[in-house]
């Protein structure tokens, strides 16, 4: 005669424990960098493309990132599980080919039609009507191993393409009050970086000086690569910078 109270008491308890699983916010997304590993949106799949990776940051300045080809940003509110997008705006390339405009558009569509979030340690999953993006956590900045040492430039990366590099001694030296200052091997650098999850973007960047010919294009790939945006990696004394364009550099530092 007692087990129909037990039994009841039982049922109340996992009616509760359901209901507070229910209203509990499923992690915090933000102070976390986030990249795309695949996505749909309207029953369509967000192409990915090799060297043209998406990327998402929540901090108290709002949602930014890079979107394929562009870097973008707008607002985000959060309550509970509940996320929304807003306001959003980026940079105007263009980018080739054209599946990467392509996977950049439907991308930002369907950043808008979020409405809920879940996560775990590692991923995190943005979903609503008609959308679902899914992303893994990425590594910060490296910022310990970047700072303080100055940078020797070898390499030019161009996909899987690398060449040499020519013309004067080409550095790069970032200091921990976010200044730095560099060269092309043929024009002085000097601005100042921030960053965001796991990207590295310098939105004060100039460069002094002139080139001469035959160095143009090694300026014009060192200056793209800093002034779009990069990811950077340290192994040793080996210091690999890439950019969303599938451009890279690869300095030494200095003994």
């Amino acid at each position: 005669m007692r087990s129909r109270p037990v039994a009841v008491l039982g049922c109340l308890i996992v009616l509760l424990a359901s209901c507070a699983e229910a209203g509990e916010q499923s992690g915090d997304p933000t102070g976390i960098a986030w990249e795309l590993t695949e996505g749909t949106v309207d029953g369509q799949p967000v192409p990915i493309v090799d060297g043209h990776g998406i990327t998402l940051s929540l901090t108290d300045e709002g949602v930014g990132g890079t979107a394929a080809c562009n870097g973008y940003g707008g607002r985000y509110e959060i309550a509970g599980d509940q996320i929304t997008f807003s306001e959003l705006f980026g940079t105007e390339m263009a980018c080739t080919p054209e599946a990467v405009m392509e996977s950049e558009q439907t991308y930002l569509r369907g950043l808008l039609l979020v409405d809920t979030f879940s996560m775990t340690d590692e991923n995190l999953t943005l979903s609503g009507e008609d959308v679902e993006l899914v992303f893994a956590a990425l590594p910060p900045v490296p910022m310990a191993d970047l700072t303080g040492t100055v940078w020797v430039l070898e390499s030019l990366v161009d996909q899987d393409s690398v060449s040499s590099v020519g013309g004067e001694r080409a550095t790069l030296e970032l200091f921990s009050d976010n200044s730095m200052i560099g060269s092309t091997g043929c024009r002085d650098l000097h601005g100042r970086y921030e960053t965001t999850g796991a990207d590295v973007t310098m939105p004060e960047l100039a460069a002094e000086g002139d080139c001469p010919p035959d160095l143009q294009a090694q300026d014009s790939h060192v200056f793209s690569v800093l002034g779009d945006g990069f990811r950077a990696s340290v192994e040793g004394q080996v210091l690999n910078l890439s950019s969303s364009r599938g451009l890279g550099l690869v300095y030494r530092a200095e003994p």
